[in-house]
């Protein structure tokens, strides 16, 4: 697998329309990058919530069949990478339940960090869990709610919990769409016809036909109901911390997120790359699919011709049989291949969003060489990923973090590139409105604006401490016994 972060998740919900299950379903097509691992779907007719979740992809986990059976206006939907909890059917979401409230559907992007400590409140007053998410401890609080009615109920619910949340809701005759006062997650409001819709990017609002109205603001709750669309702030006010890593990777680029087209933003990141980390070189090659919008960029910035100098095979499903290690390199070679014509003889400047653990990046630089490059620069648009994020995307442990653990220089010998830059942190804030005042930079700070639990804080302490060639994990033992913990 490519060697980056793990898209979260992505959310969708439709209000108003007679086919609210397909076009959620085809809202979710167009959400399958922010996960692959899961979908489902659950939709009401205005007297039932009916539902349906399977492992694998939209396409694999639904078909006419399938949805036919999901009918009704209003619909909500979710495609699944775990960054809490397990990765299993019993995991996927929604989550539907029914309760002293009435029934609700709970589709969640983000993590809560203070969802431990709600379910060991919740387990010791008597509470049974099915999954091993955080998204169950909400609908625990919303069955327990002493508040009147399923909005209060909801609202009240969410007050009890910290972190990173872009949900999407219903009841059996309303979409709601709530965003965490921090504003951490994305999440879009827009309209189709009379209908409303609630989603994770606009890219879900262009594939059907929706036109975008706005952003749901940090800390605010929306509500679609047959009276019309209501909006609450229940949340104290908090700053801004928009995750940064939506501009860099996560978010498609045909999309618009907190407000700015995705594709400006990457593209003026690779002309301010080009600015700060020049290469004297031949050709600009963009590492596919990520990294080309940097390229552009770049390129256009360097005056130096950008061409596709790796080619994507798109049709790599979720699982390939893999040969024996005679073959070697295989996970990145069955995804991109070198254009030698391209390359051969020439001063190559690479060109990605970020590097992880930089074991891919290592790979994708000899298979250029192999081609016949007779330099490689490597220029990674985002700065240095020096720690694990806590808001929503599954990243490794610090230790494993390459730019977390060595130099630049011990970089570029691990990539055996000729030379290896990334973007500064003033470069990457200085390419979106607001700058770093409204974004969330904690991966490549080590800041975090909103406190974890003890155990996850311990556990940072420590692997702040790590700096080895060989990092390996680390085990409770060693939390227990580190004077940074005591």
């Amino acid at each position: 697998m490519l060697d980056k972060f793990k898209d979260e998740c992505g959310v969708f919900g439709i209000f108003g329309h007679p086919e609210a299950s397909n076009l959620t379903y085809l809202g979710l097509y167009a959400l399958q990058h922010r996960g692959q691992e899961s979908a489902g779907i659950a939709a009401s007719d205005g007297v039932k919530i009916r539902h349906s979740k399977a492992m694998g992809y939209v396409n694999e986990a639904f078909n006419g069949e399938t949805l036919a059976k999901l009918p009704g206006s209003l619909a909500v939907g979710h495609v699944r990478y775990s960054t809490a909890g397990e990765s299993r059917v019993a995991n996927a979401q929604p989550i539907v339940v029914d309760s002293i409230h009435g029934q609700l559907a709970v589709c969640h992007n983000g993590n809560l960090v203070n969802a431990g400590d709600v379910h060991d409140a919740l387990v010791r007053s008597g509470a049974i869990f099915q999954t091993n998410s955080d998204t169950e401890v909400v609908v625990h609080l919303f069955a327990r709610s002493r508040e009147e009615g399923a909005e209060a109920a909801i609202i009240d619910t969410v007050s009890q919990v910290r972190g990173a949340f872009s949900f999407v809701m219903m009841t059996k005759d309303r979409l709601v769409g709530i965003r965490d006062p921090h504003g951490f997650r994305p999440l879009a409001l827009g309209k189709l016809g009379d209908a409303w819709v609630i989603c994770s990017e606009t890219c879900a609002l262009d594939l059907i036909g929706a036109t975008y109205v706005r952003d749901v603001e940090p800390g605010e709750v929306v509500i679609a109901s047959a009276a019309g669309l209501k909006s609450v702030k229940p949340f104290a006010p908090a700053p801004h911390n928009q995750c940064i890593f939506e501009h860099v990777y996560f978010a498609r680029p045909d999309s618009y997120v907190f407000g700015e087209s995705v594709n400006e933003v990457r593209t003026e990141l690779g002309r301010l790359l080009a600015r700060e980390a020049p290469a004297d070189a031949d050709v600009i090659v963009p590492v596919p699919d990520s990294g080309v919008c940097a390229a552009v960029g770049y390129a256009e910035a360097s005056r130096i011709p950008m061409r596709m100098g790796l080619i994507r095979n798109h049709y790599v499903g979720r699982t390939f049989i893999e040969p024996q290690q005679s073959i070697r390199h295989f996970g990145v070679r069955v995804k991109l291949n070198p254009v030698r014509s391209i390359l051969d003889g020439k001063r190559v400047v690479l060109v990605d969003d970020s590097i992880v653990r930089g074991t891919t990046s290592r790979k994708i630089v000899k298979m250029v060489r192999s081609a016949g490059a007779r330099e490689v620069h490597m220029r990674i648009s985002c700065p240095p990923t020096v720690s694990p994020c806590f808001y929503g995307i599954d990243t490794p442990q610090r230790s494993e973090l390459i730019a977390a653990t060595h130099t630049l220089d011990e970089i570029r010998k691990y990539l055996d590139a000729d030379s290896v830059s990334y973007l500064s942190l003033d470069g990457l804030t200085g390419a979106v409105r607001g700058g770093r005042s409204k974004y969330c930079t904690s991966c490549y700070t080590g800041v975090y604006p909103v406190a974890f639990p003890r155990d996850e804080a311990a556990y940072l302490q420590l692997a702040l401490k790590l700096n080895t060639d060989s990092p390996q994990p680390v085990s409770q033992q060693d939390l227990e016994k580190d004077p940074v913990v005591r």
